[in-house]
């Protein structure tokens, strides 16, 4: 049992310390992702000289009824620029199994956002991320989105420069 022990902490430590991630942050839902509810992320300080990539991180379960997610991710720059995207990612196989990675229920999607992003301005950055799901002939969003459990951002270091 020791040694079981000591491996699965030298395994954790080996793959900790090659990450590239310098942010990573979840939220999480109360049982459901409300229509006007805007997850907000404050991030640290980056290296200006430094690429970065952006991921959406989201937690579903069984009691997702999508195939697909809509989310609207804004960055907001120091001095009041704001870069809005409106993007849509997969979170079904055509069969109907969930993507992603996890056991049971429960499936975790790194999603890509932005590839190759420069923090020029000193100071901080905010990011906010919103659903923007709609049933099929609805023009009324998604009141609650139920089945995300939580909501996340990662940032790593993009090392292919």
């Amino acid at each position: 049992m020791l040694r079981f022990l000591a491996l699965f902490l030298l395994v954790g430590c080996v793959v900790s310390c090659d990450s590239n991630t310098v942010f990573s942050e979840t939220k999480a839902m109360d049982g459901f992702w409300g229509e006007t509810e805007v997850v907000d992320f404050n991030l640290p300080q980056l290296d200006s000289l430094k690429n970065y990539n952006i991921f959406v991180n989201i937690r579903n379960t069984n009691e997702y009824k999508y195939n697909n997610i809509f989310l609207i991710v804004s960055i907001n720059f120091p001095y009041g620029k704001t870069v809005t995207d409106t993007l849509e990612y997969r979170m079904a196989n055509p069969d109907g199994s969930w993507m992603g990675q996890g056991i049971g229920d429960v499936k975790e999607n790194k999603l890509w956002y932005k590839e190759g992003v420069r923090f020029f301005e000193d100071g901080n950055y905010n990011v906010t991320i919103e659903q923007a799901m709609r049933n099929n002939g609805s023009v009324e969003g998604v009141r609650k989105l139920e089945g995300i459990t939580d909501v996340g951002l990662s940032i790593e270091e993009n090392t292919k420069q």
